[in-house]
């Protein structure tokens, strides 16, 4: 079982934007990093998400491995849920079809302050923008 933690943090002043992605598997956490090109928070919060499962793409995570997903936005989750979101589903057909790589996807909403360690790397690279 693999838990994966995005969060997305926006800058509005300089209309930047950050993916922190905090993976946790088989004992060991991965923490990575990115900018994102969203404008506004729910955008990035899709964009952090796909960031993240495009990670476990790239690090060539077993497709017989079970999933948790850890988001503390609710739109993003409810989406995911729903598999429709009104103005997002561009990102939630790709977020599904990431998904579906894998034997199973839970999709859990947590509050922020169980999401401080993908919250904080997306803060920290933010600040470096």
């Amino acid at each position: 079982m693999l838990k994966l933690y995005t969060d997305a943090a926006v800058k509005q002043s300089t209309q930047k934007s950050a993916a922190g992605i905090l993976i946790v598997h088989e004992g060991h956490q991965i923490q990575l990093s990115k900018e994102l090109v969203a404008m506004d928070n729910h955008t990035a919060e899709f964009q952090a998400a796909i960031a993240g499962f495009t990670e476990l793409a790239n690090l060539k995570i077993s497709h017989d491995e079970i999933i948790l997903f850890y988001s503390d936005s609710k739109i993003l989750i409810d989406a995911l849920n729903k598999q429709y979101a009104k103005h997002y589903q561009e990102y939630v057909d790709k977020l599904i079809e990431l998904q579906s790589r894998y034997q199973a996807v839970v999709n859990e909403w947590i509050a922020d302050n169980q999401n401080k360690g993908a919250h904080n790397l997306a803060i920290q690279k933010l600040h470096h923008l």
